[in-house]
């Protein structure tokens, strides 16, 4: 599976995690790969709800989401997150704008949370870096 989100705006969401740490490209990509991981889940979850309600057509309460934020407040780019949306679903599902800006805001709050504590992870190892290893352990802890 290539990874369809583009790195930096991951790096974005990571530096406003980490404060003064930097951070590798590594881990932006590693980053990125686990959002493209958890849209495309999400994006499956949504689509059976979608078809039990009668419709191809995955809308923003299909995740969940009542009230959706104005794409112009995400980091995360709309086109990107469009694809990850169809990545596992069928041909035949569409994904309107709106539930593309939900998934967008869904996958952008679980960034923040993981880039907090990866950055947390990076501060407790005496590091000035936070790399791939402090996403990947955090995925070891705690899912």
């Amino acid at each position: 599976m290539s990874v369809e989100l583009p790195f930096a705006p991951v790096d974005t969401i990571i530096r406003r995690n980490a404060g003064e740490l930097r951070v590798s490209a590594e881990a932006a990509e590693e980053l990125a790969h686990r959002i493209q991981l958890r849209g495309a889940e999400l994006a499956e979850d949504a689509a059976e709800l979608a078809t039990e309600d009668g419709r191809k057509t995955l809308m923003a309460e299909d995740f969940g989401v009542e009230t959706v934020v104005d794409k112009e407040a995400l980091t995360l780019p709309i086109a990107p997150i469009d694809r990850i949306a169809r990545i596992d679903i069928d041909d035949s599902y569409r994904v309107a704008m709106d539930a593309r800006i939900a998934l967008a805001d869904i996958l952008e709050d679980y960034a923040d949370n993981v880039a907090a504590a990866a950055a947390t992870l990076a501060r407790h190892a005496d590091r000035r870096t936070v790399k791939a290893e402090d996403i990947q352990t955090y995925f070891e802890l705690f899912e």
